[in-house]
C-alpha cells in the first residue's frame, strides 16, 4: 500500500491548554479540505489540565491522521513546535495554537494559494477574538509579494502556512532559548528566504483567542525577556539584509513593536532601577542598529523617545511619555511657507536639552494632517529652478545658432 504524502502538516503545541483545546480541535475536524491530505501533530507540553487525555482522545474518532506526543514540560512554545516540526511529513506545515482556531476552509485555501502562486509562505487574515489582531496586510489578497513591498513584517506570528522543504533546506527551527519573540524570528527569517509570500485576505483563516485567564503565552514575560527577543531579531535583519533602506524598513518593526513600548507608559511606573536598567539593556542596541533611515520613518513622538534613548538623557524622557500617555495633540509649527512641520512636543527648542529640530520634524505621511503643509514645495521649487535653467541653455544655444 503507498502512503500519499499529506498536504499539510498542523502542528499544536499545548499546555494547560482546556477547554480551548475543544474547539481548536473541532475547528481542524471541520477543515472542507480532504482529511487524508491532512496530518495532525500534537505536543502536550507537560500539561497537568486534561490536555494531554484530550488530545489522545481526538486521535481515535478524527478523520485525519492524528500523531500525539507527551512530553516534560519545556518552558516555552519553541520545543514543542520543533518536536512537530522534526515529525511532519506534509509538503507544507501550518502552526496552530491550542488555544486558537482556524477559520472554516481555512487549509484549503492556503494551500490551494501556495500551489497556485508557487509561493514559500502564505498569510491567512486573523481575527481577535477578546484580543486585538493584526490588520494593516489584510487590505486585499495578494498572489506574491514580499518582506519589502507589504506589511507582512508587522505580522510575526507563527501562525502561517510554510513550506517545508524551505524550513528544511535553511535547517530552521524555533530558538530555545527565546522565552518571547521566537515566533517573530522564525517567521521573519522566512519571509526573508522565502521565493514570493501569499495573502488571503478575502477570508478569515485564522481567529486569535483571548484567554479569560490571561495565561496566554505573549501577554507573559519580563521586559528582560523583550530585550533578548528585539536584539535577536535586530540581529537577523542585519545578517541577512545589506545595510541601507530596506534594512531600516526591516528594523522598523522590533525598535516600534518591541524596543519602544518599554519607554511607554509603563516606564512612568518603573523604579529608578528598572529605568536604569532599561537603558542599559537598549544602549548596545541603539548604538549598533539605530540609523537615520530607522528614525525618518517613524511618527516625531516615536523618534523623539527613541532618540533620547540613544543620547542616554533619562532625565528628559518621563516628560514626554506623559504627554504621549494623554493623548495630546502637540502643536504644529509651519516653518519654510509651510514646507516645515515641526511638532512641538516637550523640550522642543529646549536650549538646555539640546535636541536637534529634526528630531521634531514631521516626514510629509505625519505632516499632511496639518492645514497649511505644502508637500513636496521644495521639490517644486528645484523643478521650477531646473526649467528656468534649461530655457537660459535653450535660448543661448539658439542665439549662438543665429
Amino acid at each position: 500500500m503507498t502512503v500519499t504524502q499529506p498536504d499539510v502538516s498542523v502542528i499544536i503545541g499545548a499546555y494547560e491548554a482546556m477547554p480551548y483545546l475543544i474547539e481548536c480541535l473541532s475547528s481542524v475536524e471541520a477543515q472542507t479540505i480532504d482529511p487524508m491530505r491532512v496530518e495532525v501533530i500534537a505536543v502536550d507540553d507537560g500539561s497537568t489540565d486534561g490536555t494531554g487525555e484530550y488530545l489522545e482522545e481526538f486521535a481515535e474518532r478524527a478523520p485525519m491522521h492524528v500523531l500525539v506526543i507527551r512530553q516534560e514540560n519545556s518552558g516555552g512554545p519553541s520545543g514543542p513546535r520543533n518536536v512537530g516540526l522534526g515529525k511532519a511529513t506534509g509538503r507544507y506545515v501550518f502552526f496552530l495554537d491550542a488555544d486558537d482556531r482556524l477559520g472554516p476552509e481555512a487549509l484549503e485555501r492556503m494551500v490551494d494559494m501556495a500551489d497556485r502562486a508557487g509561493t514559500d509562505v502564505v498569510l491567512g487574515k486573523v481575527e481577535g477574538v477578546n484580543r486585538s489582531a493584526p490588520k494593516s496586510m489584510w487590505g486585499k489578497t495578494v498572489e506574491r509579494t514580499d518582506v519589502f513591498s507589504s506589511n507582512i513584517k508587522f505580522t510575526l506570528s507563527a501562525q502561517k502556512l510554510f513550506r517545508r522543504a524551505l524550513l528544511d533546506r535553511h535547517g530552521m527551527r524555533f530558538d530555545e532559548s527565546l522565552f518571547t519573540g521566537e515566533d517573530a524570528l522564525f517567521t521573519m527569517e522566512a519571509y526573508l528566504r522565502a521565493d514570493g509570500v501569499s495573502v488571503v485576505a478575502d477570508h478569515t483563516c485564522y481567529y486569535l483567542v483571548g484567554r479569560d485567564d490571561g495565561k496566554h503565552v505573549t501577554k507573559s514575560g519580563s521586559y528582560t525577556l523583550r530585550f533578548d527577543s528585539a536584539r535577536a531579531l535586530m540581529k537577523l535583519i542585519a545578517e541577512l539584509v545589506p545595510a541601507g533602506g530596506r534594512r531600516d524598513q526591516l528594523m522598523m518593526r522590533p525598535f516600534l513593536v518591541t524596543l519602544l513600548p518599554q519607554f511607554g507608559p509603563k516606564y512612568l511606573t518603573d523604579s529608578e532601577e528598572v529605568r536604569r536598567h532599561k537603558f542599559e539593556l537598549a544602549k548596545p542596541l541603539m548604538d549598533t542598529y539605530w540609523t537615520e533611515g530607522v528614525a525618518q520613518r517613524l511618527k516625531v513622538h516615536e523618534r523623539l523617545r527613541l532618540h533620547l534613548v540613544a543620547e542616554q538623557r533619562p532625565e528628559l524622557l518621563p516628560d514626554v511619555v506623559k504627554f504621549v500617555k494623554a493623548k495630546k495633540q502637540a502643536a504644529a509649527l509651519l516653518e519654510r511657507k509651510g514646507r516645515r512641520v515641526y511638532l512641538v512636543y516637550p523640550h522642543f527648542r529646549d536650549r538646555t536639552a539640546g535636541i536637534p529640530d529634526a528630531v521634531y520634524l514631521a516626514e510629509p505621511r505625519e505632516a499632511r494632517a496639518f492645514p497649511g503643509y505644502r508637500e513636496g514645495g521644495v521639490d517644486t521649487f528645484m523643478r521650477r529652478a531646473v526649467r528656468k535653467a534649461r530655457r537660459v541653455l535653450t535660448s543661448r544655444e539658439v542665439r549662438h545658432a543665429a
